[in-house]
C-alpha cells in the first residue's frame, strides 16, 4: 500500500535501527517517522537520536513514542522528557482530542523542518483509551519517488559528528535551532490558552501539559469547576509542546495571574522548575505551586488531581470559593467511604501471568523442579512474557536488566555464586540485543552459563510482531533467519532443542546443561509456537471443518476427583489459569479438589508436570470427536460395549 506512494516501510530489529533510518533526513528533503514504546525504547535509540539532533536535519523527522508511565505501565517509571532536554529535541505532548492529534502529527513535521531538529510526539497510555473522529485528507505521493526522481548523494563534513563540526553543531542547536522551534510554536499557536468559563476564580490559573488536560478537566468537574466538555472556571495554559518552553508565552500568562498551579507527572519536575525560573528572572509577582500541592511521584489520576487541586484552591481562592470547594471535596470523600463500607467481599488480586497453554510456562515448571534439586540458582530473566515467572507460583528470577540482556547480566553472578548462571530470553530479545551482547559476549569472555531461548515465533509480549526468525507466511517456506545457525556460526556447540510441554525431558536437558561445566555457553531452545497465535489459526480452521461436515476432534484434560488428594501441588508447579479448584462432591473429602475448566487448550502441562514431579496420577485426557467417520464410530461401539460388560461383571 505504501510503496506506490514512495514510502519505505521497515520493521526494524531494534529501536536503534529504527532511529538510524531517520539519518536519511540529514542531507535530503525526505520525511521519516519511527515509533516505539518508551522509555526503554528511547534508551536503546538514544545514541542515534543524539547524533541525529547534533547533525541537524534537512527533511522532517518524527519519533512517535508510547509514553509508558503510570499505573497501567509495564516498564520502569521514567519519562521521555529528560531525553528531550538532554538532546534538545522538541517534545510534543498533545491535548487528547482526535482532530488535535491529527493536526499535531502534521505540525510535528513542519516543526521539525522549521527547526532542523527531530521532533518527539509523546502519546500517553490515556491516548489508547480515547474515541473520536477526524476528517481524512487525500494521500499524496512523495515528491521524491525512487522510481522517477531519485536524489543525488550529498557530502558535507559539517554534518559529521567529529571535531570541529561537533562544536559548531552544539552552537547551532542552542543559538539557531531551538530559537527557531520557539518561533514556530508561537507563530502557529501550538500551545493553547483556554479562557475561564466564569469569573468565579479570577487571577487563578493552571498550567498543564496537553496530555494531562483531560484529567485536569475531569478533576475540576468533580469539584464543580468545569462542565462535561472541559470548559473550566479556571483559566488554563495547555502546553502541547513541553520542550522547548516559550518563556515569553508563559510570562504573559503569569502576568495576568496571582496564583498558578503547574501540573506535571513524575520527578524531577522539569516544567515546574523552568516556570519558576521564568517567574524569578522576570520578577513576576505570581505565586507558583506544583509538587508542593500535588504528589511528587506517580501518575496523576483524576482522584490524585482532584485531591491536590482541592487543597491548593482552599489555600489560594477567596473564602466563599474555598468553602464551596471544600464542601464538594468532603461530599466526594463521604460517598467514597460509604461505597467502601458497602463492599463486603473484595475481588482477589489478579496478578499478570502466562496465557493458558503458553509454551513458556513448562520451562519454569522444570526450572522450579531443578532448583529443588540444586538449591537456589541465579536465573536472569529478560523483558517479555518470561518476566511473569518472577510472580507466583514460580517466584523465579534474580534480575531483569533490559531487552536481550539476561545472558550478559549473569556474567558476574555465575562466578560469584559458584554455579553456572542461567539466563532466559525470548527469540525477540535474542535478535534485539541478546545475540551480540549475550551470546557473542559469552563466547568472547568464555562465560560458563546456560542460556534458555524461548522461540515462540514472535515478539509475543507486545502483540506478536514478526521478528527475523518468524515463520514465513507460507508454511512451506523456511524461516528467514535461524537462531541455531547463528549460534553455531559463533562457535556454540552445546545446543539442544526441546518440546517444552514434555516437562520430564525438559528437566533432564536443563539438568544436563547445568552440570556440563567447562564447556562454555550451553543453549537450550524451546521452539513451541505462541499459544495465542496457534489458537487464532486453529480455531477458525476447526469451525470451518465442522461447518462443512468434516471430521474434527477437540482434546481437554480433566482431573479424576476420586484420585485427587487436594494438596494442590499441581497448581504450584504449573500456574495454568484453567487449572483451578472446586468443592469436592465426595462427602468424605473436606478439602477442595483440582478442576480443569472449559478454557483448557489441552497443552498437557498439568499431566506432564504431575508425572515429572511424581505427584498423584489424577489427570486424564479426553478427546471429543466431532462428525466422526465410520471407523471412529465402530471403535466407540466396541469400547463402549467392553466397558459395559466389564461394569456388569
Amino acid at each position: 500500500m505504501l510503496k506506490p506512494l514512495g514510502v519505505q516501510f521497515e520493521s526494524s530489529a531494534s529501536e536503534a535501527g529504527a532511529a538510524a533510518l531517520l539519518g536519511a533526513s540529514i542531507h535530503y528533503p525526505v520525511r521519516g517517522a519511527v515509533t516505539w514504546k518508551s522509555i526503554v525504547g528511547t534508551n536503546v535509540a538514544a545514541d542515534a537520536l543524539s547524533n541525529l539532533a547534533s547533525a541537524g536535519l534537512t527533511g522532517g523527522a518524527l519519533i512517535i513514542v508510547g509514553e509508558d508511565y503510570g499505573e497501567g505501565a509495564s516498564v520502569i517509571q521514567e519519562r521521555t522528557h529528560a531525553i528531550a532536554l538532554k538532546s534538545s529535541l522538541p517534545l510534543i505532548d498533545p491535548r487528547y482530542d482526535m482532530p488535535k492529534l491529527v493536526e499535531f502529527t502534521e505540525r510535528a513535521f513542519d516543526l521539525s523542518e522549521a527547526s532542523h531538529l527531530p521532533v518527539i510526539l509523546s502519546l500517553r497510555i490515556r491516548a489508547a483509551h480515547m474515541t473520536g473522529s477526524f476528517v481524512c485528507k487525500d494521500n499524496r505521493p512523495s515528491r521524491f519517488h525512487p522510481a522517477y526522481s531519485p536524489l543525488a548523494a550529498r557530502y558535507d563534513y559539517l554534518r559529521i559528528p567529529l571535531p570541529p563540526s561537533i562544536y559548531l553543531q552544539e552552537k547551532a542547536k542552542i543559538a539557531e535551532r531551538l530559537p527557531a522551534a520557539r518561533r514556530f510554536i508561537t507563530q502557529h499557536h501550538l500551545n493553547e490558552r483556554l479562557a475561564a468559563g466564569s469569573d468565579a476564580h479570577p487571577r487563578i490559573g493552571i498550567v498543564t501539559p496537553g496530555g494531562l488536560h483531560a484529567t485536569v478537566a475531569r478533576a475540576l468537574r468533580r469539584l464543580g469547576l468545569a462542565d462535561a466538555f472541559g470548559r473550566s472556571d479556571l483559566e488554563m495554559l495547555v502546553l502541547n509542546v513541553v520542550c522547548p518552553l516559550v518563556p515569553e508565552e508563559i510570562a504573559v500568562f503569569m502576568a495576568d495571574m496571582d496564583h498558578v498551579l503547574v501540573v506535571e507527572e513524575g520527578f524531577p519536575p522539569f516544567i515546574e522548575q523552568e516556570i519558576r525560573a521564568i517567574a524569578h528572572s522576570g520578577r513576576l509577582p505570581c505565586n507558583v505551586s506544583g509538587k508542593d500541592a500535588l504528589s511528587t511521584p506517580g501518575e496523576f489520576t483524576p482522584e490524585v488531581l482532584r485531591d491536590g487541586i482541592s487543597r491548593w484552591l482552599r489555600g489560594v481562592a477567596g473564602a466563599a470559593a474555598a468553602e464551596a470547594v471544600g464542601a464538594r471535596q468532603a461530599a466526594i470523600e463521604n460517598a467514597a467511604r460509604e461505597a467502601r463500607e458497602a463492599i463486603v467481599d473484595l475481588a482477589p488480586p489478579r496478578l499478570p501471568g502466562f496465557c493458558t497453554g503458553c509454551p513458556e510456562r513448562p520451562i519454569f515448571t522444570a526450572l522450579k523442579l531443578l532448583q529443588e534439586e540444586t538449591g537456589p540458582l541465579h536465573i536472569s530473566l529478560d523483558i517479555g512474557c518470561n518476566t511473569f515467572a518472577s510472580l507466583p507460583p514460580f517466584n523465579l528470577g534474580s534480575t531483569v536488566l533490559g531487552y536481550g540482556l539476561s545472558l550478559a547480566s549473569g556474567g558476574a553472578a555465575g562466578p560469584a555464586t559458584g554455579k553456572s548462571a542461567i539466563a532466559v530470553m525470548g527469540d525477540g530479545g535474542f535478535w534485539h540485543n541478546g545475540f551480540i551482547t549475550g551470546a557473542v559476549n559469552a563466547q568472547w569472555n568464555r562465560l560458563d552459563a546456560v542460556l534458555v531461548i524461548l522461540e515462540n515465533g514472535y515478539a509475543a509480549a507486545t502483540g506478536q510482531q514478526s521478528i527475523p526468525s518468524s515463520r514465513a507466511r507460507s508454511p512451506r517456506q523456511p524461516s528467514r533467519l535461524s537462531i541455531e545457525s547463528s549460534l553455531r556460526a559463533i562457535g556454540v556447540d552445546w545446543i539442544r532443542r526441546i518440546d517444552s510441554y514434555d516437562v520430564q525431558r525438559t528437566l533432564d536437558i536443563l539438568r544436563d546443561a547445568l552440570n556440563s561445566r567447562g564447556l562454555g555457553l550451553r543453549v537450550v531452545i524451546s521452539d513451541q509456537e505462541c499459544m495465542l497465535a496457534r489458537q487464532r489459526r486453529e480455531r477458525p480452521a476447526l469451525v470451518r471443518t465442522v461447518s462443512e461436515g468434516g471430521p474434527a476432534s477437540r482434546a481437554r484434560f480433566g482431573v479424576d476427583e476420586e484420585v485427587c488428594v487436594g494438596d494442590h501441588a499441581c497448581m504450584r508447579l504449573s500456574g495454568c489459569p484453567s487449572l483451578t479448584i472446586r468443592p469436592s462432591r465426595d462427602p468424605l473429602k473436606s478439602v477442595p479438589v483440582a478442576y480443569v475448566d472449559e478454557t483448557c487448550v489441552a497443552c498437557g502441562l498439568c499431566g506432564s508436570a504431575a508425572q515429572a514431579a511424581a505427584l498423584c496420577p489424577s489427570f486424564y485426557q479426553a478427546v471429543r470427536r466431532i462428525n466422526p467417520g465410520p471407523w471412529n464410530r465402530i471403535k466407540y461401539r466396541l469400547s463402549r460395549g467392553l466397558m459395559d460388560w466389564m461394569g456388569a461383571s
